[in-house]
């Protein structure tokens, strides 16, 4: 099989692995214990979040080790909500993560408001739109960094400079785009963001969740002792070691993978041109080029994703977090793409093993299903 759903998860570096097993077996203590096997777990703990933060140019006192982006992106968000004292007016997009539109949807139900922002035909929201939308109780402002489903990057800067003169929190699910980018002009100017370890070559079960250390943290439980209280239960040493390493090699690498993305980007959309399909991206500069988004006029996007399963190709119907609810996917709803048209969409993702000669392969079994299905 070829796999082309590096947005959905990525394999685990060898790197990584390796590291994970001798931590396992080297560093098995309890990183809160105090005798000796314990400290020494504990000072590898902390070494990973120094190094972390130095990735993110950020203070290593606001990084949270977590389960993952779902976990950080709630723990983020119920944490600026508590330096609240008012369950006021909150802007988000209508393309966010599962984790943080289910989120909103139980906030709304407990007397918070919330205003979805559309997409334009780039996969981005305008800024201007942004603006008209804050209200004098807006507390907080969700919005991602990266749309995981077509790739197209979100105007963070222009956003909290908005944000900072209404003194409004703002929130960013960097999920997508850490290690594709350069996101520290957006970890510079946002009060949390989230990160996911095996969107880069990571374990899962292994994220992080940075909350600007000016801002005092709420944990989920009383009297937890693990990450300064913020959540509850053993931290996971070898995945968390394993994510650094993962982290370390994939940003040490970022600008070339990037060019080696653009160059199958390009392969492939210029072999699109032989059949009628419609793909979305964004100016180049605020594009990851390793995230296809695109559709087929008049064919669903999962019969095309079984097809091409069925020929030895690994492409999505959209985020794998939502994909089993068999909705249409939310970047086209925030579009304005909408009923069947909606559901023809299908994503494609390269990764480090990705060859031009694969994506040449893909565009021209598409051709032959658009062609047989007339």
């Amino acid at each position: 099989m070829i796999y082309l759903d590096y947005a959905a998860t990525c394999p685990l570096s060898k790197e990584a692995a390796d590291a994970y097993v001798r931590t396992a077996t080297e560093f098995y203590g309890n990183t809160e214990s105090f005798h000796d096997i314990g400290s020494r777990a504990h000072d590898l703990l902390e070494q990973c979040r120094l190094t972390l933060a130095s990735f993110l140019h950020v203070p290593s006192s606001g990084i949270y080790f977590t389960s993952g982006g779902t976990e950080s992106n709630l723990i983020c968000i119920r944490s600026l909500l508590t330096l609240t004292n008012t369950k006021g007016h909150i802007i988000t997009t209508l393309a966010e993560h599962s984790s943080i539109s289910n989120f909103l949807s139980i906030l709304e139900d407990n007397g918070y408001e919330v205003t979805y922002l559309p997409f334009d035909h780039n996969g981005q929201i305008d800024s201007k739109q942004f603006a008209a939308a804050i209200r004098p109780d807006t507390i907080l402002a969700i919005i991602q960094h990266a749309n995981s489903e077509l790739g197209s990057i979100q105007p963070i800067e222009e956003i909290s400079a908005l944000c900072k003169i209404h003194q409004i929190y703002l929130h960013c699910d960097c999920v997508h785009s850490f290690t594709k980018v350069d996101i520290t002009p957006v970890s510079q100017v946002v009060d949390s963001l989230a990160i996911s370890a095996h969107k880069f070559y990571g374990p899962k079960g292994a994220g992080l969740a940075y909350i600007h250390p000016a801002h005092p943290i709420r944990g989920l439980l009383p009297n937890t002792s693990h990450e300064k209280g913020l959540r509850p239960g053993t931290v996971n040493l070898p995945a968390i070691v394993a994510m650094t390493i993962a982290a370390d090699e994939s940003m040490r690498t970022w600008k070339q993978t990037r060019t080696h993305a653009q160059i199958l980007r390009q392969a492939f959309i210029t072999h699109c041109v032989h059949f009628d399909s419609i793909i979305y991206e964004a100016p180049k500069e605020r594009q990851i080029p390793s995230t296809i988004g695109m559709r087929i006029p008049g064919i669903e996007g999962q019969y095309v994703m079984l097809e091409a399963n069925r020929k030895g190709f690994c492409i999505a119907t959209g985020s794998a977090c939502a994909t089993n609810a068999q909705l249409p996917s939310s970047a086209m709803s925030a579009i304005g793409v909408n009923g069947k048209a909606a559901k023809e969409f299908f994503r494609i993702s390269t990764g480090t093993e990705t060859s031009k000669e694969q994506l040449i392969a893909l565009a021209e079994l598409l051709a032959t299903i658009k062609e047989s299905m007339g």
